[in-house]
């Protein structure tokens, strides 16, 4: 890998520390103090903690709120099999593992700057020629998995911005990253409760997502959120005793959109015929109560018919795209799409294939695919092979037209790891800051419920990535 000129990106400015040299760490953690002049709350700075952090005896949180100002270096120091950082009031948390400190510094005092990052190199980074630093400063957010790769003699990583920094040794990477303006840090799952497929997106105010219900009474439970982390619950699509007549169960893979004005819930549920079929309910919030067309969107007596999802393309026209369900036959499983009338309740014009299962990995299922239009392309994001097992990834093909012909990427680019098993039926939306994110479901480690993780999406090479993901360790917040 060549070492590239990351160090010239923009530098975060440098903040100075204000009236906490004497504060003691007891005193300055954790409080929000007056002014004793006029009674209002002074500037604080909230302080949040990666996940190695070394938490004090009766401290199950993973931040504190300090009096005024409170910076950091972004020096990591190792002291035996762990490490601290030294923050401008005097705190000193310890991580465990050297090379270890993760800090997100958020204040209300003058002078706070948009979301950056410092990456700072252990001892055995090897230079680049004219960079006596031993850090970089970067806008925006930038994380690393701590995985290091031997290149003999030496050894290097790879950040999320394909920076490839060198160090000294096998196994040798170490840095540490502070984040300044970001809103703190979260940690997958972000919902840790079973959440298969799901459908989010953002209804103008909030985040939306609906999950795959099966055979519950409830079909499709619903939660919102502000900032795509914390998620609360908001009842649900179908509630119990309203679920659409003509279906008997197998309630999956929810999704709502926009369409005109209001809100269309386009889902699966098995057709009192025994067939898996598309259906569709309209509301004028996103989270309901939403009305049932009564009928299914789309049915066949011959053939499941299963996750659905809509999209726009630059001229405003709707599509929608879902699966045959061939696997469920033994057949392969063509992804479809075809226009909709303006209301998003009927199909007009021709139907397409825009997709087989042709790649190995793929296995014998293409599936739950989301369509995003970005720079000239419509990007087709699917998810293919086994849903239970570890086989499960996310691929993605793009096209210049919304309904083809669609070039698939290749290799997935989601797949199982960090401990999450089987990654998959992703949705894909800006986040609070306006990066574009993936929210999906994953196998938790007991393998007992599929729960939702969220993680960055870059676009390298005219083409989407999702770095160091699935992502088991602290994040910057969307």
């Amino acid at each position: 890998m060549k070492r590239s000129s990351w160090w010239s990106v923009v530098a975060v400015a440098s903040l100075l520390a204000v009236g906490c040299g004497s504060e003691s760490p007891e005193t300055s953690l954790g409080e929000e103090p007056a002014n004793t002049a006029t009674g209002a709350l002074a500037c604080s700075t909230r302080i949040t903690y990666g996940d190695r952090w070394i938490h004090p005896s009766g401290h199950p949180g993973n931040e504190d709120v300090a009096a005024d100002l409170v910076t950091w270096d972004g020096v990591c120091v190792n002291e035996g099999t762990n490490s601290y950082a030294v923050l401008s009031n005097g705190w000193k948390p310890y991580f465990t593992g050297n090379n270890a400190c993760v800090l997100a510094l958020d204040t209300t005092c003058p002078g706070a700057g948009a979301c950056a990052t410092r990456v700072t190199y252990g001892a055995a980074w090897m230079h680049p020629a004219n960079h006596p630093a031993q850090y970089d400063d970067v806008g925006g957010r930038v994380f690393w998995d701590r995985a290091c790769v031997n290149a003999a003699p030496n050894s290097y990583a790879v950040l999320s911005n394909g920076w490839g920094p060198y160090f000294s040794g096998a196994n040798a990477c170490g840095m540490s990253m502070r984040y300044t303006g970001c809103g703190g840090l979260y940690q997958n799952p972000v919902v840790a409760s079973d959440c298969a497929d799901p459908g989010v997106i953002h209804d103008g105010t909030r985040y939306v997502a609906a999950c795959t219900s099966g055979g519950a009474a409830s079909a499709f439970p619903l939660r919102v959120s502000t900032d795509l982390v914390t998620w609360t619950g908001a009842g649900s699509i179908f509630p119990a005793g309203s679920r659409p007549s003509w279906a008997t169960g197998d309630f999956w893979a929810p999704e709502i959109h926009r369409v005109g004005g209001r809100f269309i819930a386009y889902f699966t549920a098995r057709h009192s015929n025994g067939k898996l079929s598309i259906g569709a309910a309209t509301s004028t919030s996103a989270t309901g109560p939403f009305t049932d067309l009564g009928r299914p969107l789309i049915h066949d007596a011959g053939m499941g018919m299963i996750d659905a999802t809509f999209f726009t393309d630059t001229a405003g026209t709707g599509y929608l795209v879902w699966k045959a369900d061939g696997n469920a036959v033994g057949q392969p499983t063509p992804l479809y799409g075809q226009a909709l009338s303006a209301d998003g309740l009927s199909l007009v014009g021709t139907r397409r294939t825009l997709m087989t299962n042709n790649l190995a990995w793929e296995g014998g299922v293409v599936e739950a695919p989301w369509v995003v239009a970005r720079g000239g392309y419509y990007y087709l994001f699917y998810s293919g092979n086994a849903y239970y097992n570890s086989t499960y990834a996310v691929g993605v093909a793009r096209a210049t037209s919304p309904l083809g012909p669609y070039t698939k990427a290749g290799a997935p680019i989601l797949t199982t790891g960090g401990g999450w098993v089987g990654p998959g039926h992703n949705s894909v939306v800006n986040g609070p800051g306006g990066d574009t994110y993936m929210v999906y479901h994953a196998w938790n480690s007991a393998h007992t419920a599929r729960v939702m993780l969220v993680d960055a999406i870059t676009w390298p090479n005219g083409w989407p990535a999702v770095p160091e993901a699935p992502s088991a360790g602290s994040r910057p917040r969307p």
